[in-house]
């Protein structure tokens, strides 16, 4: 869900930089006055020494965090880990790419025993976690934005709401659970409908099984597809509004609920570079790649049920065939055909 959550400020911001930077550049500039800055965090003084990584002059790479930091659920300042992804810029090969990095693999955490990728922010908040990721997919990360379950929220209300139509196991589930937080908005029903932001983001987190989409998907395969129609939705809905709207939509977007440790200018720097490459194609990738995982076995790991990262051959945990497909993808791959690694092929 998060890629799309932020490829959709993504898009916001850039078409509204289109639109004034000529005009009013100042009001650019009081519109990502509003993103959170948390420069002791920033991922250039984290200290990677022993620790080999790739990086290339022509690609930035941003790590996305997704973090629940919902007060009704008690979490803390670290909050939960609920999605990681690399967005990469690649003007090497005018491609953008978003990689997720699924939460719930079991990597090698320094200082800590083994355990989920969703873990290390908890035990050193952002720093570790990009050590983590450092030191188990040899990558270099040039900045960093962290984004509230509130900030998926705000964008669908900011449009007014989007449509979607629900089974009667969806229907059913929403509203008799917590998935829409706010009590008086379960009220869902079978079909089509307009839902507000609460309601949205209860539907795009369904993961129980039984419960199917239109398409009779459930489970995580049911969650994903939900997301990617909430975010058409919402395209489809900005699509219709005027430019003008924009800078509206980005001001309420991100007033208190993106963190980075990225300056105005450089933001602006990396926004311009998106714009002159002239592309919206993202190239997609999930790691780890299929043939290359295994699912944990009952109590090996005591963080519960766990992915188990392999070089594809044997089970024994092993993190060096993901880390080089992942490096292949954001350094070297064109998108002139699909992405291959060894027996993947990216669909």
């Amino acid at each position: 869900m998060w890629k799309k959550i932020i490829l959709s400020l993504l898009i916001i911001i850039s078409g509204a930089a289109g639109f004034f930077v000529a005009k009013a550049q100042v009001t650019f500039n009081n519109t990502l006055n509003h993103v959170n800055r948390d420069y002791d965090t920033a991922l250039r003084n984290v200290d990677l020494s022993g620790i080999e990584v790739n990086s290339d002059d022509d690609i930035v790479n941003i790590l996305v965090v997704g973090n629940d930091y919902r007060k009704e659920k008690g979490y803390d300042a670290s909050g939960l880990t609920d999605t990681m992804i690399i967005a990469t810029m690649d003007m090497k090969h005018g491609m953008l790419k978003l990689t997720t990095l699924m939460r719930d693999m079991i990597v090698d955490i320094p200082g800590h025993d083994p355990n989920k990728l969703n873990s290390p922010n908890s035990f050193g908040g952002i720093p570790l976690l990009y050590k983590t990721i450092a030191q188990n997919f040899n990558i270099e990360l040039d900045g960093y934005v962290e984004v509230g379950f509130d900030a998926f929220e705000k964008i669908v209300n900011s449009v007014g709401g989007v449509e979607a139509e629900l089974t009667e196991s969806e229907a059913n589930y929403l509203n008799t659970t917590n998935y829409i937080s706010k009590k008086k908005y379960r009220h869902v029903k079978v079909g089509k409908q307009k839902l507000n932001g609460n309601q949205a983001l209860g539907y795009c987190r369904i993961r129980k099984g039984g419960t199917y989409t239109i398409t009779g998907l459930t489970d995580d395969y049911g969650r994903t597809w939900r997301q990617r129609a909430i975010i058409t939705a919402v395209f489809d809905r900005v699509k219709t509004l005027p430019a003008t709207k924009w800078i509206d939509i980005a001001n309420k977007v991100l007033d208190g609920y993106v963190t980075t440790d990225l300056s105005n200018e450089k933001i602006l720097e990396y926004i311009t570079d998106v714009v002159k490459m002239g592309t919206t194609k993202v190239n997609q990738l999930q790691i780890p790649i299929n043939g290359y995982y295994r699912a944990s076995a009952r109590g090996e790991y005591s963080c519960g049920s766990s992915i188990v990262m392999t070089d594809g051959v044997s089970s024994t945990r092993n993190s060096s065939a993901n880390a080089e497909a992942l490096n292949k993808f954001i350094f070297d791959y064109d998108g002139k055909k699909a992405f291959q690694y060894g027996k993947f092929t990216n669909k």
